[in-house]
C-alpha cells in the first residue's frame, strides 16, 4: 500500500568494486565488500576513524531513509507517546534481599537509566525497611557519556561496603570498570577492555573480570586486589581457542568463583574457592564436542545439569566435589525426551528446575531432605516464566515472574516449605490496560514436512477471522533461543490498530525441546526458513490473514530469517523489517578475524574447511541469493559499533537488494552512527527506534 511513504525520492547509488573470492575450489563475486572498513576494529571504539568514503555513503543512506519516511513523523511521535504512556514514570524492581540489605533499581519521571539503591533489613523480622540509600545514580552518570551509555554488571562486595560497576560508552560492548565505597565517590580501576562481567571474591578485596582480545572476543579472566592500585592484574585463565568465549560468575552458594568456557554447543567449567581467590582453578569436566553442562553446588556435592550420555533434553546428575570426572556422576533426575530442563538452581534445602514441554514452561521444586517434588503449573494458553534467584542461598523463598501476551508482568515469592505464594508486584500500565480487550491464542501450523509448528497469536478482541486482518509475523529460530510468550506493552499500539501479532516458534529455537534446535541448524538450517514461511501460509489458510498483508519482522539472526523468507516467498509479504540483520552469512563465516565467527561455526558450519557447509550456507544466505525480483518495501537497521552483526552486512544487503529491485518499493537502510547491536540505550530513547519500525509497518499494512 505504501501509505505515507515518499517513493519519488531517489535512493543513493552504491558504487561497485568487483572482488573475486576463491574458496574450496569455488568462486564467488562481491561488488560491495568495499563497505567493510579495513580499520573496523578501531572504528568499534572510535567512530571518527571510519573511512570517509564509507561514512559519506552511510550518511546518504540515512538521509534517503529519512526523506522516504518524512511523512511518518507525526505517526512516529504518536506511537512514541503511546508506548511511553504505557511505561510507569516511577517504577522500581522489587528489592532483592542479601541478608543485611535488599537491592533494587528504580526509575523516576523521565529517567532513561535510573538509580540503584539498597534498603536495610531488620535482622530480627527479616522485614525490608523503607529507608533507601542511593548507591549509584546511573541517570546522573549517563550525562558524562553524550553518545552512548550502558551499564554492564553492577555488583556489591560480600560485606556490602563496596560497589563495582561496568560502563560501555560506545555501544561496542567494551566496558570500563569502576569502584566506589557504597556511599562514596567512584574512581576508575583502569580496566577498560572488559566484557562487562564482574565478580567479587569473599575477601571483599579481589575482583574478577573478563577481558577481550583485539578481535573483541572475551578470552581471559583476570583478578586483582581492587583496592591496591599497585597490585597488577593476575591472569587467572586464558582461552587460546578463538572458537570459545569465556565468562565469569559464582556458584549458587557463592562458595566458588565459576569460569565458563563455551561456544554454542560445547562448554567446560573451572572453579576456584571464593575464600582462596588466588588458588589455581580446577576443571570440573574437560570439554568434549557437543557436551554442555552447568554446575550447582550443595554442601560437598555438585548437581550438574547436563546432556551427557545422549540426554538430549538434559538430565540432572550429582557427584562429590572431590570426584569431578563425569564417570562418577550419578543420575538424580533422568532424561525425559520432550521435557527440556532449561534451568537449575540450588538452595540450602531445595533444588529448583525450570522445564519446558510443548512450548510451555513450568517450575518443579525438589525438597532435598526427602526428595519430594512440587510442580507449579499455570493455566493460560501461552505464557512466560522467569526464575529470579536473587542473592540468598539460605532461604525458603523462590522468586519468579509470570506474564502472558495479555497479562502484565507479576512478581511472586513462593515459599518452598509451605507451598504458598505471595504477589509482590504487578506491572502497571498508566495509560490503562484491560485484559479482555485482547485475546491470546496458541495454535499449531503444519510445516511442509509434517512437523507441527507452535504459533502464539495476540489480537484485538474485535478481531474477525475472515482473512482480512493484517499480521506482523515475528520469528528468530537460531542458537536454541526461544521467544517467550510474555507481556510487551510496546506491541500493543499495533494490536490496537487491528494488526495481529504472531510469534512463530520455529525450529532452531527450543520451543519443543533440544531436538527442535538441532533440527534447525547446520545442514538442517533450511527448516528454520521453511517453518517461518509455512506458518505464514498456514495462517492465511486458517483465515487469520492473507498473502500480501503480512509484514515479516526479525532482528539479528531473526534478520537472516527475514532475508531468507523474502528471497524465497516475496509475494507472501507486504514488507519486512530486518533489525541489525545477519544476512552476509557466507562471507562472515569465512572471515575468522571477526568477533563471533569461530565460536559460531558449530551453529552455521565452517565454509573455510568444509565444502558441504559452504554449499549449505551459500544456498540460503540472503546476500548470496538476491535475484531480480519485485521485492516489497524493506526497512533495514544497523549499528556502526556493532561487534555482533557488523554494520557492513545490512549496508551490503541494502545495496544488492536495491540493485535487483524490479518494482517501485523502497529499500531503506538506517545505520545508527552512535550505537551497536542493541541500538539506542535508555528506556525511552530505545522506543524511538521502535516507533520508526512500527510507523513503517503501519504504513505498509
Amino acid at each position: 500500500m505504501l501509505k505515507n511513504l515518499r517513493t519519488n525520492v531517489s535512493p543513493p547509488i552504491t558504487k561497485k568494486v568487483r572482488k573475486t573470492i576463491k574458496q574450496l575450489n569455488k568462486t564467488r563475486y562481491d561488488n560491495y565488500s568495499w563497505l567493510k572498513d579495513d580499520n573496523w576494529q578501531d572504528v568499534m571504539t572510535n567512530t571518527s576513524k571510519l573511512n570517509p568514503e564509507i561514512n559519506k555513503h552511510l550518511l546518504k543512506e540515512n538521509l534517503y531513509t529519512e526523506q522516504v519516511l518524512e511523512d511518518l513523523k507525526p505517526l512516529r511521535e504518536k506511537l512514541l507517546q503511546e508506548m511511553k504512556g504505557r511505561l510507569e514514570p516511577n517504577t522500581a524492581t522489587v528489592p532483592s534481599p542479601d541478608y543485611k540489605y535488599a537491592y533494587n533499581h528504580k526509575y523516576e519521571v523521565n529517567h532513561e537509566h535510573g538509580i540503584y539503591q539498597r534498603f536495610p533489613i531488620n535482622q530480627a523480622t527479616r522485614e525490608v525497611l523503607n529507608q533507601p540509600q542511593i548507591i549509584l545514580d546511573a541517570e546522573k552518570l549517563s550525562k558524562s557519556y553524550p553518545s552512548y551509555f550502558d551499564i554492564g554488571d553492577i555488583a556489591h562486595s560480600k560485606n556490602h561496603e563496596w560497589l563495582a560497576y561496568a560502563v560501555d560508552g560506545s555501544g561496542a560492548e567494551n566496558y570500563e570498570i569502576f569502584i566506589k565505597p557504597m556511599l562514596g565517590e567512584a574512581h576508575t580501576t583502569k580496566i577498560i577492555n572488559s566484557n562487562g562481567e564482574i565478580q567479587w571474591a569473599k575477601d571483599n578485596n579481589i575482583l574478577f573480570w573478563v577481558e577481550r582480545d583485539n578481535n573483541q572476543r572475551p578470552c581471559a579472566v583476570y583478578a586483582k586486589n581492587i583496592h591496591d592500585l599497585s597490585d597488577k592484574p593476575k591472569l587467572v585463565y586464558l582461552e587460546k581457542d578463538p572458537s570459545f568465549f569465556v565468562s565469569v560468575g559464582e556458584t549458587d552458594s557463592g562458595n566458588y568463583i565459576k569460569i565458563n568456557i563455551h561456544n554454542h554447543t560445547t562448554n567446560e567449567v573451572w572453579v576456584i574457592p571464593s575464600n582462596k581467590p588466588y588458588d589455581k582453578p580446577v576443571c570440573i569436566n574437560k570439554r568434549s564436542l557437543g557436551h554442555e553442562y552447568s554446575i550447582h553446588d550443595h554442601n560437598e556435592s555438585l548437581y550438574i545439569l547436563t546432556n551427557y550420555n545422549n540426554s538430549t533434553d538434559f538430565a540432572v546428575m550429582q557427584t562429590s566435589i572431590n570426584e569431578l570426572d563425569c564417570k562418577n556422576w550419578n543420575i538424580v533426575i533422568p532424561h525425559q525426551p520432550g521435557t527440556l530442563i532449561l534451568e537449575l538452581i540450588t538452595f540450602s534445602n531445595y533444588l529448583v528446575r525450570l522445564v519446558r514441554e510443548n512450548a510451555l514452561p513450568k517450575i518443579i521444586i525438589r525438597n532435598l531432605e526427602d526428595s519430594s517434588e512440587k510442580v507449579i503449573n499455570f493455566d493460560e494458553q501461552a505464557y512466560s516464566i522467569s526464575l529470579l534467584p536473587g542473592y540468598e542461598y539460605r532461604t525458603q523463598y523462590l522468586r519468579y515472574s509470570y506474564s502472558s501476551p495479555t497479562t502484565p508482568n507479576q512478581i511472586y515469592d513462593y515459599n518452598m516449605q509451605t507451598h504458598k505464594r505471595a504477589l509482590l508486584k504487578t506491572q502497571k500500565v498508566p495509560s490503562g490496560h484491560t485484559t479482555t480487550d485482547y485475546k491470546c491464542e496458541r495454535i499449531d501450523i503444519k510445516a511442509r514436512d509434517g512437523s507441527n509448528i507452535p504459533v502464539t497469536l495476540l489480537y484485538n478482541s474485535s478481531f474477525i477471522q475472515d482473512g482480512n486482518s493484517p499480521l506482523l509475523l515475528y520469528g528468530y529460530g537460531s542458537y536454541g533461543i526461544t521467544i517467550p510468550a510474555s507481556f510487551r506493552t510496546s506491541i500493543l499500539p499495533l494490536v490496537d490498530r487491528g494488526i495481529t501479532y504472531a510469534i512463530a516458534h520455529i525450529r532452531g529455537g527450543m520451543s519443543k525441546g533440544y531436538q527442535w534446535y538441532l533440527d534447525g541448524k547446520l545442514q538442517k538450517k533450511k527448516n528454520t526458513f521453511n517453518d517461518y514461511i509455512d506458518v505464514g501460509k498456514g495462517l492465511c489458510e486458517k483465515k487469520y490473514t492473507s498473502p500480501g498483508i503480512i509484514c515479516a519482522y526479525g532482528g539479528s539472526a531473526g534478520g537472516l530469517l527475514v532475508g531468507a523468507a523474502i528471497n524465497q516467498a516475496p509475494e507472501l509479504f507486504a514488507g519486512a523489517v530486518a533489525a541489525v540483520p545477519f544476512v552476509d552469512v557466507l562471507n562472515t563465516m569465512s572471515d575468522s578475524e571477526l568477533p563471533l565467527t569461530p565460536p559460531e561455526w558449530p551453529e552455521w558450519g565452517n565454509p573455510l574447511v568444509n565444502s558441504e557447509d559452504y554449499d549449505c550456507i551459500a544456498a540460503y544466505s540472503p546476500y548470496e541469493n538476491v535475484v531480480k525480483n519485485d521485492y516489497p518495501p524493506i526497512l533495514i537497521t544497523g549499528g556502526l559499533t556493532d561487534p555482533r552483526v557488523t554494520y557492513w552486512e545490512p549496508a551490503k544487503w541494502a545495496a544488492i537488494l536495491r540493485e535487483n529491485q524490479q518494482g517501485n518499493s523502497p529499500i531503506l537502510l538506517k545505520i545508527n552512527m552512535d550505537s551497536g547491536h542493541q541500538g539506542q540505550s535508555g528506556r525511552y530513547d530505545s522506543l524511538k527506534e521502535v516507533s520508526l519500525e512500527y510507523a513503517f509497518i503501519i504504513s505498509i499494512l
